[in-house]
């Protein structure tokens, strides 16, 4: 197994574990999160095997799944009964956040081995959306965790970097 196809792996890993978080949660702007995350590994994973297979394929820069998180946790700014009816899901978004820090981790490691530009700019713009994941979900994670001291997340003033 090469790493394109470890890569693969992970991504559709994710991919299911995002669907059923979304399966799982009743509130609407929660679901979308995860299917907007599930949707973005589903198109890493069509990145990682188009570069595979020596296949021309644009990575999309810009994912609508932080957009959403923005929004939605927004909405929560101030209002603690949501976290209330997500608290069940903790364990949850910390395994996300768990599989998402080992997949920076990954791309940091194939991002040092790789030295073709177009390779390297695919593979960043992956790297960087995983962080974003990453991020969307320890925030979601904090406020359910402290909803009384979460602190308003569109000023990013609550975000750490990896």
């Amino acid at each position: 197994m090469n790493v394109f196809d470890i890569a693969m792996e992970k991504e559709q890993e994710v991919k299911i574990y995002y669907e059923k978080l979304a399966k799982e949660t009743s509130h609407a702007g929660v679901k979308n999160i995860f299917m907007l995350l599930a949707a973005d590994e589903q198109r890493h994973f069509d990145a990682v095997q188009a570069i595979k297979n020596e296949i021309d394929y644009e990575v999309p820069a810009d994912s609508p799944a932080l957009k959403m998180a923005r929004e939605v946790l927004g909405e929560f700014f101030g209002d603690t009964v949501p976290a209330s009816n997500l608290k069940k899901s903790l364990d949850s978004y910390r395994h996300a956040m768990s599989v998402e820090a080992e997949s920076v981790k990954f791309y940091e490691g194939i991002l040092e081995t790789v030295k073709d530009s177009g390779l390297k700019q695919k593979l960043t713009t992956i790297l960087s959306q995983e962080r974003e994941h990453y991020m969307i979900v320890e925030n979601l994670y904090e406020y359910v965790l402290k909803p009384e001291y979460f602190l308003e997340w569109a000023e990013f003033s609550n975000l750490r970097m990896l």
